[in-house]
């Protein structure tokens, strides 16, 4: 279900995009409403599950997790059920910062983050190969970050 978004609702949005701690005094003067109509938006906002949570967003480069590899997975078997097990077993590994089901010439994407090509090929062999249906993975090293952003509206 699409949800349509007045102006002030946008306004919002992208002020809390930006600074989702902002004070709701200051958020209020920003878009030009009074405290009460613009906290009444942000709990409608989220009851109607477009703002999902808050959360923290932490440095990988301060972490030292600075190697970024795009793994593609392709399955020995892409039924439902072999199909859920291995979603639920890539959930469980924490150096997997995304996962998607993908059409094309592998099944899935893995986005790994590590400290370097060390402990990549730790996290290959010790983890991501023993998943569940893994037939085949072709590793992408990254080499720079051009663009890395949270959603935005435009």
């Amino acid at each position: 279900m699409t949800v349509k978004l007045d102006a002030l609702d946008h306004k919002i949005l992208v002020e809390l995009l930006c600074n989702a701690r902002i004070p709701v005094a200051e958020l209020a003067r920003k878009v030009g409403l009074s405290k009460t109509p613009v906290s009444l938006r942000i709990r409608h906002l989220e009851e109607i599950g477009l703002i999902t949570g808050y959360r923290a967003i932490l440095s990988p480069v301060k972490l030292g997790l600075t190697h970024v590899t795009y793994l593609e997975v392709s399955m020995s078997d892409t039924r439902e059920a072999a199909l859920q097990q291995f979603n639920a077993a890539v959930r469980a590994i924490p150096e997997v910062e995304e996962c998607y089901m993908i059409a094309g010439g592998c099944d899935y994407m893995l986005k790994v983050r590590s400290r370097d090509m060390a402990d990549f090929r730790r996290i290959m062999a010790e983890k991501i190969s023993t998943l569940p249906f893994v037939n085949n993975t072709s590793s992408h090293v990254s080499m720079e970050a051009v663009v890395e952003q949270n959603l935005t509206l435009g």
